[in-house]
């Protein structure tokens, strides 16, 4: 699976894989500066930006250890270790863009520090309509804020922003080479082998129930 993963990845073609298998491929691959963008459920963000891309979230990589920060809602500006991300993504497309020339020492050190210097701040969408700025971070209007740190893009009004303006910006400028693809996949759940028919259909019943709730989840509280 991890062959058929990498030469997927290479050819930019959509693989199929749990967050786990994706972890294990990209945890070599992945850089400071590296950009996720999904094709999620959210239907606010898909009306707000006109866009079936949903969100984006950019990776930093220090001594080794992989850190994926972003702002969403109910969490707003957070940091999480890739698998951790990986996983709470649940069955969405990702798309992972990476820069061009790697950063500079300079540039990953700015990129990082405002990153950081974020975490906390909540999660707010409306103003991404108006471009004004407010308390409140999206997620591609946090990540083009980093990028602009470290003086490797230019927006006049970040707030507004989107994930898909953003692909389209780093793209045609020649910042980011095209996204490599996965399609995240549960895993798989497993029934104990020792269970009786009353408790397979208890198993089954509950599996489907959390499946129609994580899904009416995404499509309405973007999570």
């Amino acid at each position: 699976m991890k062959f058929i993963l990498v030469a997927a990845l290479l050819t930019g073609s959509p693989e199929m894989a749990t967050p786990r298998q994706a972890h294990a491929v990209l945890a070599g691959q992945v850089q400071t500066g590296t950009l996720i963008i999904s094709k999620g459920d959210c239907l606010a963000i898909k009306i707000y930006s006109a866009s079936s891309y949903t969100h984006v979230a950019a990776v930093v990589v220090d001594e080794g250890t992989i850190s994926v920060y972003d702002s969403t809602g109910g969490a707003g500006v957070r940091k999480q270790f890739l698998g951790e991300y990986l996983a709470s993504q649940n069955d969405h497309t990702l798309y992972f863009f990476q820069p061009r020339r790697p950063f500079t020492e300079a540039q990953a050190d700015r990129f990082e520090d405002h990153l950081a210097a974020q975490l906390g701040r909540p999660y707010a969408i409306r103003h991404h309509l108006t471009g004004e700025r407010c308390e409140g971070l999206h997620c591609s209007e946090y990540v083009t804020d980093a990028l602009i740190s470290a003086d490797l893009l230019r927006a006049q009004e970040p707030a507004r922003v989107s994930p898909a303006t953003l692909v389209e910006g780093i793209v045609r400028s020649g910042l980011y080479d095209e996204a490599q693809t996965i399609q995240l996949v549960p895993e798989p759940p497993v029934c104990p082998e020792s269970a009786g028919w009353c408790a397979r259909l208890w198993f089954a019943t509950k599996l489907c129930t959390s499946d129609c709730y994580c899904k009416l989840r995404g499509w309405f509280c973007c999570k």
